[in-house]
C-alpha cells in the first residue's frame, strides 16, 4: 500500500500525517465520532476557574458544592465545551477560521473524573462566496460522558481550506 487516508506519501517510504478531512470529501449527513476521549480532573477545573476569574463556589469549593443538589463540584461549562470542541480538530483540522457558534446547550453536569467524547454531524457545506480557496461547513456537535449521556450540544460554522490550499499543503510542512 502506497498511501493511507491518514497519511500522505511525500517520498519513497516517507509518509506525513494528514490533519483533517478534505472539504471536498465532506457531505451533509456524515457523522464523525471523535477519539480519543478526554478525562477531566478537578485540578484542571480549579486552574481553569481561577485563571478565567470564574469564582463561582460550585466549581472550586467542595464544602459549598456538597450542600448543592450535585453534592460535588461541577466542571466549568467553558472547560467542558472547550474540551469537546477541541476533540473535533483532528477531523476538521483544515480550519481557516471559526465563523460562529449557535444553539449552545449544556444538557447535563460534568464532574471530576468524567470522560468526555464528542460526535459531529455535517449539516451543510458550500463554497465560500468571498474566498475562492475556502469552503463553509456547518456542523452539529454533541458531547457525551462515559455513560453515553449528552452533556452539551452546539452548532458551529467553519471556514475550511479547499484541497490543495492552506498551510498544510506547503511542500516542507
Amino acid at each position: 500500500m502506497n498511501s493511507f487516508y491518514s497519511h500522505v506519501k511525500i517520498a519513497e517510504n516517507v509518509y506525513r500525517e494528514r490533519n483533517g478531512v478534505d472539504f471536498e470529501d465532506l457531505e451533509p449527513g456524515m457523522i464523525f465520532q471523535h477519539r480519543p476521549g478526554r478525562t477531566v480532573y478537578q485540578s484542571e477545573n480549579a486552574l481553569h476557574s481561577l485563571s478565567t476569574l470564574n469564582q463561582a463556589a460550585i466549581h472550586i469549593d467542595a464544602e459549598y458544592a456538597a450542600r448543592t443538589e450535585f453534592k460535588k463540584p461541577l466542571i466549568v461549562t467553558t472547560l467542558s465545551l472547550g474540551i469537546i470542541m477541541a476533540m473535533t480538530t483532528k477531523t476538521f483540522g483544515k480550519v481557516c477560521a471559526n465563523l460562529g457558534m449557535t444553539d449552545v446547550n449544556m444538557l447535563a453536569p460534568v464532574f471530576d473524573g468524567d470522560t468526555l467524547y464528542s460526535e459531529s454531524e455535517v449539516l451543510s457545506k458550500r463554497l465560500s462566496k468571498s474566498r475562492p480557496d475556502n469552503g463553509v461547513l456547518s456542523i452539529k456537535t454533541v458531547g457525551r460522558n462515559q455513560n453515553g449521556i449528552a452533556v452539551c450540544e452546539y452548532k458551529r460554522t467553519l471556514l475550511l481550506y479547499l484541497r490543495g490550499h492552506g498551510p498544510y499543503e506547503a511542500a516542507n510542512y
